[in-house]
Formats: structure tokens, C-alpha cells, sequence
């Protein structure tokens, strides 16, 4: 595909989409556009959310033990679901590196930073390689936790401290929440990440994860442990609310595998010689390149409302910087004023 149809590239070889980011039409308005909802809502499931349904879907039929080995907790089904996690995220991750920057089959077509990690070593990683580096924290931390919470919620939906709705009864009410399951990750992904960008939990726990200046698919789950159990609490929203273990497990792939999108570097993945899957992506590399804008992924107006927003346009770029440049004036104030005392 020709990707100079849909953007720009640089001199250095960065592309860029043509048209600025488009927050979902959910809340962006008031009153709502129903009609602009209606036609957003095949991009609301197509293709990522219902991949990462189907893999839940698969998770219980086929993986999650029975209920009543769930009731206690013991290390032979926590290690398989350990090792299938394990599996699936090699494998899902997996491919999407070995075609985009092993194999390089797009090349740098549609790559918003024209380099490839491989390229560049650095000291920020272990053993200098970014891939390297966060292979070891993906599946050392990440799948760990992600397994631990997943485990500990089986168990207590096993053990009845969790609500557990059947579909025959309540399907309804998880209708509904599957519905919200994404909007769920969005304002939780929103939360925490504003959290970790504090000073102190920024310095000493997310700068791990921004190390990936460039990032790539193995960057998606290359965290502080802290991080990791912040990302992955967002399944134990599912204590309290009236749901199932397969939308619980929904909502951990969501988390899981849903940081592939993000992080994959490219703003369309190549099926073939004419078509192509858009990432959505782009948000979230804005953030990785200026590390204050774009805190949530575009699905709710959050950083609108919070003046965070970068939608990649020129407007975007000078937004960003006339903030930048408020909060350098009120630190020269604040440093001019301790001389002074």
C-alpha cells in the first residue's frame, strides 16, 4: 500500500496521518449524536474487542478449570494458566513482531518513528536492547500478575465473593456490562496512568515503560511490577459489579492483549496488498513522544476535558506547547519567589 494516500513522512522518516485524531462519538457532544454513535459502533467492536472476547470465550471453554477446583487455591491450575497466558501472549505478540520488525514486511510503510528499535541500543535497557529488555518484563512481571489477578478472581468467584450472574437470568444487566467493559478499561487506563505520571511514582515506577521512547509490540507490557498490578486491577471492578467470570476475563484481555494496538508503532497493519487494519494507535504514540498529552486512548474525551489532548494537528502541537510554556512560567515564579525569601 501506498501510505503517502493517508500521510506525510518527514525528512527523518516519521509518518504522520493526514486527518487529526477523532475522540469516539460517545461523549463528545451534548446531547449525544445518536446517529454518529450508531455508524462509530461496528469500530467499537471491529476488530480488537471482539478478538479479545472470542479469546475469553475460548479461556473458559477450553482452559478455566472447573468451578470446584477454582474453590481453592493451589498452584497446579494456577501454573496452567500461568503457562497458557504465557503462551498466548508469546504467540499474539509475538506475531505481530515477527512481521512488523523482524521480517519487516510493511518495511517503515505507515511507521510513525521511521527507525526500528534494533537499530538504536541504549543503556536504559538491559543488555541495551529494547526488545530484549522488555521481553524479560513482560513475561517475568506482566504475565505474572496478569495470572495472579486472574486466579484470584476465579477463586473468589468460585467461593461466591463475587457476584456471578447467570445469562439465562440476568441477560440484561451483562449485556450491559460487556457493553461497558472498554468504556470500564478507558477510565480506569485513565486514572492510573494520570497517577503514575505524579513525580515521584513517575521516577521511580512509569519511567520504565517510557523508556520505549520508539515503541514496539514487546513494549506494550514492559512495566514496573507496580504498574502491572495497577493496569491489571481493572478486574477487580468485577467484585462489585453484577457480572461473570467470562466478562472478567474479557476485561483482563482487554487490558492484556489490548496493549498490542497501542504500542504495535505503525498506524495501519497490512493484510495483504490492498487492505490494511487501522491500529488506532496514534494517540498513544503521541504520548510516548511527549510524554504529558494523550493519558487515555481517544474512547472518552478525558484528556479534552483535562486539557491534555493532542490530536496530532498543528492546533494540537501549539495547544501543547502554549501549556508547556504556563507551567515553565508558574516554576520560574515559584523558583523567583523562594530567592526572594
Amino acid at each position: 500500500m501506498d501510505d503517502l494516500k493517508f500521510g506525510r513522512r518527514n525528512k527523518r522518516g516519521d509518518w504522520a496521518p493526514d486527518t487529526p485524531i477523532q475522540v469516539a462519538p460517545l461523549l463528545d457532544r451534548f446531547p449525544p449524536r445518536l446517529l454518529a454513535i450508531v455508524k462509530w459502533l461496528p469500530h467499537y467492536f471491529l476488530p480488537w474487542n471482539v478478538m479479545y472476547l472470542a479469546l475469553a470465550l475460548a479461556y473458559w471453554a477450553w482452559i478455566i478449570p472447573d468451578t470446584e477446583v477454582m474453590k481453592t487455591l493451589d498452584w497446579h491450575w494456577a501454573g496452567w494458566l500461568f503457562l497458557v497466558n504465557a503462551v498466548a501472549v508469546f504467540l499474539f505478540y509475538g506475531a505481530f513482531e515477527l512481521r512488523l520488525y523482524v521480517l519487516r514486511h510493511q518495511k517503515n510503510r505507515f511507521k510513525y518513528n521511521g527507525t526500528f528499535p534494533a537499530e538504536q541500543r541504549s543503556e536504559a535497557f538491559m543488555f541495551k536492547r529494547q526488545d530484549i529488555d522488555c521481553i524479560i518484563r513482560t513475561f517475568a512481571s506482566g504475565v505474572t500478575i496478569w495470572t495472579a489477578i486472574e486466579v484470584f478472581m476465579l477463586w473468589a468467584y468460585a467461593n461466591g465473593y463475587a457476584p456471578w450472574l447467570g445469562i439465562a437470568e440476568h441477560p440484561w444487566i451483562l449485556l450491559i456490562v460487556f457493553l461497558l467493559i472498554p468504556v470500564i478499561h478507558e477510565l480506569h487506563f485513565f486514572c492510573i496512568h494520570r497517577l503514575i505520571h505524579t513525580p515521584f511514582l513517575y521516577k521511580w515506577v512509569h519511567s520504565v515503560h517510557h523508556n520505549s521512547v520508539n515503541p514496539s509490540p514487546w513494549s506494550s507490557l514492559a512495566m514496573h511490577p507496580v504498574e502491572h498490578l495497577l493496569y491489571f486491577g481493572t478486574a477487580f471492578y468485577h467484585l462489585i459489579l453484577p457480572s461473570c467470570p467470562v466478562l472478567m476475563l474479557y476485561q483482563l484481555h482487554v487490558a492484556g492483549f489490548g496493549a498490542i494496538p497501542g504500542h504495535v508503532g505503525f498506524d495501519k497493519v497490512e493484510i495483504g496488498e490492498n487492505h490494511a487494519v487501522d491500529s488506532h494507535s496514534y494517540a498513544h504514540y503521541l504520548h510516548h513522544k511527549y510524554f504529558e498529552v494523550n493519558y487515555g486512548d481517544a474512547l472518552l474525551p478525558l484528556d479534552r476535558w483535562f486539557g491534555t489532548w493532542h490530536d496530532g494537528s498543528p492546533e494540537g502541537e501549539a495547544r501543547m506547547q502554549a501549556r508547556y510554556r504556563k507551567r515553565k512560567e508558574k516554576i520560574a515564579a515559584r523558583e523567583a519567589r523562594k530567592s526572594a525569601g
